[in-house]
């Protein structure tokens, strides 16, 4: 089992988006793929076409250790694939996590040990949008980070802002033990055939990022209404006429699989 989480320290970076696009082509290529979310604004479990009642288990629940992570898996008929679902009493988990001693490996521990759920290939986790316990516990339990990022100077400010904080992590508090496998811009603005500037400054600097880390710079998720149309449908963007725009969901997806064979 191979986990992936999402991460950039600041709010529509795009990774939920990621997340869900990335989710439907691994399953769409055979794999076995649960996603988590873990950001109490439940993007992703709305994405995800999950209608939560109240009292029904949630990753607060997982994080609390009231049941086990498999007891709160839920099928997504939209694609054959599998959510643990959150809802905004996840934020919760914030005076929760403190009290287990060890808030950052708490997810991971959970799926890793004897709870680990059974048959799964890929682990995507949509983490929140600030540092916290919450966003700690998300990142370490991860094998593989992919950073999403605005192309633009805020996107910017994200990475290096995320990669330091996960420095932090590996080096001073030897609680994350994965790797970073790249940056993902997100909104890169083209008018036809030439980038704008902004986004052009954007990219270029994540790229240099890249280059100085070792780690991969993928192509943007363009700056269109068609990946909301794709959602708001429950379809891809091949479904609905845009398979181009897959394109730096299906290298992520790529070496992802590289990384379980």
């Amino acid at each position: 089992m191979y986990i992936l989480c999402c991460a950039s320290l600041s709010g529509g970076q795009g990774k939920t988006t990621a997340c869900y696009f990335m989710a439907r082509k691994l399953v769409n290529d055979g794999f076995r793929v649960l996603l988590i979310d873990g950001d109490p604004q439940a993007n992703l479990t709305l994405y995800s076409g999950i209608e939560l009642k109240p009292n029904d288990p949630t990753l607060l629940e997982v994080l609390k250790e009231v049941i086990r992570p498999e007891e709160a898996i839920y099928e997504i008929s939209l694609f054959n694939g599998e959510i643990i679902p959150a809802d905004n009493g996840l934020i919760l988990a914030q005076d929760y996590l403190p009290s287990t001693g060890i808030p950052a490996l708490v997810l991971r521990n959970l799926l890793t040990d004897d709870t680990a759920p059974a048959g799964v290939d890929v682990v995507i986790i949509d983490s929140p949008p600030q540092g916290s316990h919450l966003w700690s516990t998300c990142i370490c339990a991860a094998d593989g980070i992919l950073i999403p990022a605005e192309a633009g100077s805020k996107g910017v400010n994200s990475v290096e802002t995320t990669l330091t904080t996960l420095d932090t992590l590996k080096r001073r508090r030897k609680a994350f033990t994965g790797e970073v496998l790249g940056i993902l811009p997100f909104r890169d603005k083209w008018i036809g055939n030439t980038q704008t500037d902004r986004s052009k400054k954007g990219t270029t600097a994540m790229k240099k990022i890249a280059e100085e880390e070792g780690f991969s710079l993928y192509n943007s998720i363009l700056e269109s209404e068609q990946y909301k149309k794709a959602i708001d449908a429950g379809k891809t963007l091949a479904e609905i006429g845009h398979a181009d725009l897959e394109t730096p969901f299906n290298q992520v997806a790529k070496d992802i699989k590289a990384k379980i064979n």
